[in-house]
């Protein structure tokens, strides 16, 4: 009988200790925020949940559980409503109750600190080609296949799919040809494809692409360095590009490269970027795609940027598009919503880097700014869940964890929540 009442009372203090610790994690996440939360779990293919609330009590310092079955109920309003469970290498986790909604008494403040950010941003993933491009080991074309047509039912707009450069210069992407033929008639996504000059435009329009990319430097010497040319001979040749793309009725986006700082000069002339940027505009480019290449870009230094280039281009046709080596991209995102942009390059998993500037790290993962507008209450339309199965897919084949930390804190919360 003692053994028994000794068991019980280890259970219960077990019990209490993990359900403080985890309440713990989320006033973590949550500061500021109301201390009950809800953690959901799936349980059989038929969606039915058990929904655990646990809730402090001020005055006893105890906690009151409550368990309710349901079907798709809804929770916590601070809190996104999806109860699916993800299954990925890195573990299963649902996405219910692990991302903030600018809901409630947030909606009074949120107009005097963040009244100029766009309802909607368009994303444009990059992941394809921008991120796979530096890759040192060859990807088969089936796995790039399955991995835009995973991006693509997550209900990415625009997925960037792959490049028609020379194989002798970005071999990872030499396959370009079977990979536009394998997706090109996937519906409700534009598939641009990036085209250095006049013959990677002709093999990109015979293998079927409806939309292609050109892409200038503000840098002079990394335009050298990159595509062996002067911005102005860059400039040149695009020209006939967009003539070319125009006879075929086919859109052309421009992107500017080193639009905060070069691997070799330093610091870039934010008059440059928008003089580049211009040209692009001139030519006939319906979108600028302005690149932090290197990743050195603050907002104390993007601000200056795209004051001067919202000058000379409608800001409506701007978009920007940063790598995360020192950290800022998800800074450098904001303050870009914040002076009008509304269209956000990103790569799935934070994939990517340049092969022409040493030392550059990934661009900002999709899944992290995703979650960012998701709790900003900005409308994508794009299915974090989807996004993350995504993500994983492509990660498996490469062999190396996700560079997105939305993607890892998923996976480890739920972990915790796990456990009790």
């Amino acid at each position: 009988m003692l053994a028994s009442k000794v068991t019980k009372k280890t259970l219960r203090w077990r019990f209490r200790t993990r359900a403080l610790a985890f309440e713990e994690q989320f006033d973590l996440l949550a500061s500021g925020f109301s201390r009950s939360f809800s953690v959901a779990r799936s349980f059989g293919a038929d969606n039915t949940s058990s929904l655990i609330n646990l809730s402090k009590d001020t005055e006893g310092g105890a906690f009151q559980l409550r368990r309710q079955m349901r079907r798709d109920s809804s929770c916590n309003p601070l809190f996104n409503q999806d109860h699916r469970v993800v299954r990925t290498s890195i573990g299963s986790f649902s996405l219910s109750n692990r991302y903030y909604r600018s809901h409630g008494h947030l909606e009074d403040i949120k107009d005097k600190f963040l009244g100029s950010v766009p309802e909607v941003v368009k994303i444009v993933e990059v992941g394809p080609r921008d991120g796979l491009q530096n890759e040192k080991t060859i990807i088969p074309t089936e796995v790039k296949v399955e991995l835009i047509k995973l991006l693509v039912s997550s209900g990415l707009p625009v997925v960037e799919a792959t490049s028609f450069v020379s194989p002798k210069w970005v071999p990872q992407l030499a396959d370009g040809k079977d990979v536009i033929e394998a997706v090109r008639n996937l519906t409700g996504v534009r598939l641009p494809v990036l085209t250095p000059n006049l013959k990677g435009f002709e093999a990109a329009v015979a293998a079927g692409a409806k939309e292609v990319a050109i892409f200038a430097a503000a840098s002079e010497s990394f335009s050298r360095s990159n595509i062996n040319c002067s911005i102005e001979d860059s400039l040149s040749r695009y020209r006939d590009v967009a003539l070319a793309a125009k006879s075929h009725s086919i859109p052309v986006r421009g992107y500017v490269s080193c639009v905060v700082g070069c691997p070799i000069e330093g610091a870039v002339s934010p008059s440059k970027v928008a003089q580049v940027a211009k040209e692009l505009v001139d030519m006939g480019c319906f979108e600028i795609s302005l690149g932090d290449t290197i990743g050195v870009g603050t907002p104390g230094t993007v601000i200056p940027m795209l004051d001067a280039v919202t000058q000379v281009v409608p800001v409506e046709r701007l978009a920007v598009h940063f790598h995360d080596t020192y950290g800022q991209a998800l800074s450098n995102i904001l303050v870009s919503l914040q002076m009008g942009i509304s269209i956000v390059d990103s790569s799935v998993s934070g994939l990517g880097g340049c092969p022409y500037a040493k030392g550059a790290s990934g661009n900002v993962a999709t899944e992290d700014v995703i979650y960012m507008l998701n709790g900003l209450g900005v409308k994508t339309n794009v299915d974090l869940r989807k996004l993350l199965l995504a993500g994983d897919f492509i990660c498996k084949h490469l062999g190396r964890p996700s560079g997105s930390k939305a993607a890892i804190a998923l996976s480890r919360t739920t972990a915790t929540a796990s456990k009790l």
